[in-house]
C-alpha cells in the first residue's frame, strides 16, 4: 500500500515537474511554472521520506532540516546580480552528490551482483562518478569565475587538446578495468574508482578554465545539463525513477538551451566546451576590434538626455549585465512609466546571452514589474531599430557590437547581434571607457549617432527622472 503511494507521488511530481519547465518557457506563465516546481518538489520530497525506513529517518530529517534551512538563507540574501553564481554553486552540489552516491553504491553494492548485471551496474556507477566530478569542479570554477575569484580570462594550456584527449582515453582504459574487477575485488577496482574521480575533477577544472568570460552564460547552461544528467545516473544507482526523470528533464532542457545560446552567438558548442574567448572585464581590445583612428566618443549628461527623451515618439531598451550591477532596473521601469504616459512607445530588446544567465535580463525586469508584452526577444524587435528614434543601451557591449557584422577579424564576428545603430540615435550607458567583461572594443561607441553617458546607470536615471518631473518637463 505505502509503497504505491509512493509511486503515484513520483508520478505525480514527474508531471508537476514536466509542467513546470512548460510554464518557465514564458515570462507570463514562469511563476506557474514555479509553483509546479515547488509542488512537485515537495511532494517528491515527502514520498521518499515515507518511503524511508524507521532508520534512516534518523540521517534524513537532520539533512532536510539543515539543507533546507541553508537553500532558503541562500535565496533570500542573494542578490540578482550574484544569481548566476547561485545557479553554479547549486550545480556543484548536484555534481557532488551525484559522485557521493556513486562512490557509496560501489561499497554497498560490492559482491551483491555477478555476470552481466555486475558489469552493468559497474558501467552505470563509473559514468555517474566521472559526469558528477566534472560536474562539481567545473562548476565550482564557474563560480568563481562570475564572482571574480577567478580571472575570467581562458587559461589556455598548451597542447590542451590533446591533453583532455589523453584524459579520456585513460578515463575509458580504468572503466573497462573497473567493470572487470569491480564485481571481484574492491582492492583493484576502488583505486581506480577514486583515480578516475580525480581525473574528472580535474578535466572539470581544466574545461572551464579554458572558457573566457563572454561564454559564461552557456558554461552556466551546460552545466546545467551535466548536472541534470549527473542526477539521473545517481537515480539509476539508487533505483529512484523520480530521479531518472527528473535528471533527464534537466539534462535535456539544459542541453537544449545551450544549442539555442550556441546559435544565439554563432558559435558551435564544441568551440565554447574546448576553449572559449573572453577576457577581463576593461581589459584591453581584443586583436582586431580595435577602433580605428582612436576615434572618442561623443559624451551627453542626464538631463541632456531626459531633454531628448521627451520628443522622442519611439524608445527602445537594450539592458545588460552592467543594469544588474548597478540595480537600475526599478528606475528604469519609473522611467518607461513616465515616457508612455506621455505618449512615447517604449520597448525592451532582450538578447539570449545578455547577462550572466541565461534569461537573467528577462527575470531582471520581471522583479521591476515591466510588463510582459514590452519585453521582446531579438528576433522580434529587431527589424523595428531603423524606425526607433532613442535606443538606451544600458550596461551592455558584446550584443550591440557592429565589430559581429562587419569586422571580419572580430572574435565574436557572425554573431547575431541587436543592431542599435541602426536608431535615430543611440545613449550608452558605461561606468566606465573599459572594453567590458568580454574585452572586445565597440566601434558603436564613436558613431556619429551615438552618445555616452558615463557613470552609474542607476544614478544617472534617478538624475533622468529628477528631470522628468520638474514641472517645466
Amino acid at each position: 500500500m505505502l509503497q504505491g503511494l509512493v509511486t503515484a507521488a513520483y508520478i505525480g511530481a514527474s508531471a508537476l515537474f514536466i509542467a513546470s519547465l512548460g510554464g518557465l518557457s514564458h515570462p507570463e506563465t514562469a511563476r506557474r511554472g514555479n509553483l509546479y516546481g515547488i509542488v512537485g518538489m515537495a511532494l517528491a520530497v515527502l514520498a521518499t521520506a515515507a518511503g524511508a525506513s524507521a532508520g534512516g529517518w534518523a540521517l534524513l530529517a537532520p539533512s532536510l532540516v539543515i539543507g533546507g534551512i541553508v537553500g532558503a538563507l541562500l535565496a533570500a540574501r542573494v542578490a540578482m546580480t550574484s544569481m548566476p553564481q547561485l545557479v553554479a554553486v547549486l550545480h556543484s552540489f548536484v555534481g557532488a552528490a551525484a559522485a557521493l552516491v556513486g562512490i557509496a553504491s560501489f561499497f554497498g553494492s560490492e559482491g551483491h551482483a555477478t555476470g552481466a548485471e555486475a558489469v552493468i551496474h559497474s558501467i552505470e556507477l563509473f559514468l555517474g562518478v566521472f559526469v558528477g566530478a566534472i560536474t562539481f569542479a567545473g562548476s565550482v570554477v564557474a563560480w568563481g569565475k562570475l564572482e571574480g575569484k577567478i580571472r575570467s580570462k581562458p587559461l589556455l594550456l598548451p597542447g590542451r587538446h590533446g591533453l583532455n584527449l589523453a584524459l579520456l582515453l585513460v578515463v575509458a582504459a580504468m572503466g573497462v578495468g573497473f567493470a572487470m574487477t569491480a564485481s571481484v575485488t574492491g582492492s583493484v577496482a576502488l583505486p581506480l574508482l577514486l583515480g578516475m574521480t580525480a581525473l574528472g575533477c580535474f578535466l572539470g577544472w581544466h574545461l572551464v578554465m579554458a572558457i573566457g568570460g563572454a561564454d559564461m552564460p552557456v558554461v552556466v547552461s551546460m552545466l546545467n545539463s551535466y548536472s541534470g544528467w549527473a542526477a539521473a545516473a545517481a537515480g539509476f544507482l539508487l533505483g529512484n525513477d523520480l530521479l531518472i526523470v527528473t535528471g533527464a528533464l534537466v539534462g535535456s532542457s539544459g542541453a537544449i538551451l545551450s544549442y539555442i545560446m550556441c546559435k544565439a552567438m554563432n558559435r558551435s558548442f564544441w568551440s565554447v566546451i574546448l576553449g572559449g574567448f573572453g577576457s577581463d572585464e576593461g581589459a584591453a581590445p581584443a586583436k582586431g576590434a580595435a577602433i580605428e583612428g582612436g576615434a572618442e566618443p561623443l559624451v551627453i549628461l542626464a538631463a541632456d538626455l531626459a531633454d531628448r527623451l521627451l520628443s522622442a515618439r519611439s524608445v527602445i531598451v537594450v539592458p545588460g549585465y552592467g543594469m544588474a550591477v548597478a540595480q537600475a532596473q526599478h528606475p528604469v521601469r519609473e522611467l518607461t512609466a513616465l515616457l508612455r504616459k506621455r505618449g512615447a512607445i517604449v520597448r525592451f530588446a532582450i538578447h539570449p546571452v545578455a547577462g550572466r544567465l541565461p534569461g537573467h535580463m528577462n527575470v531582471l525586469l520581471a522583479e521591476a514589474a515591466v510588463p510582459y508584452d514590452l519585453v521582446l526577444e531579438m528576433d522580434e524587435i529587431n527589424a523595428d531599430f531603423c524606425t526607433t528614434d532613442v535606443v538606451l543601451v544600458i550596461g551592455a557591449n558584446d550584443i550591440v557590437n557592429p565589430g559581429a557584422i562587419d569586422d571580419p577579424t572580430s572574435p565574436i564576428h557572425g554573431m547575431p547581434v541587436l543592431p542599435a545603430w541602426e536608431a535615430g540615435e543611440v545613449i550608452v550607458f558605461k561606468r566606465g571607457r573599459g572594453a567590458g567583461y568580454a574585452g572586445i572594443e565597440n566601434p558603436l561607441f564613436v558613431l556619429p549617432n551615438t552618445k555616452m553617458l558615463y557613470g552609474d546607470a542607476k544614478k544617472s536615471m534617478d538624475a533622468i527622472l529628477t528631470r522628468l518631473r520638474t514641472p517645466e518637463a
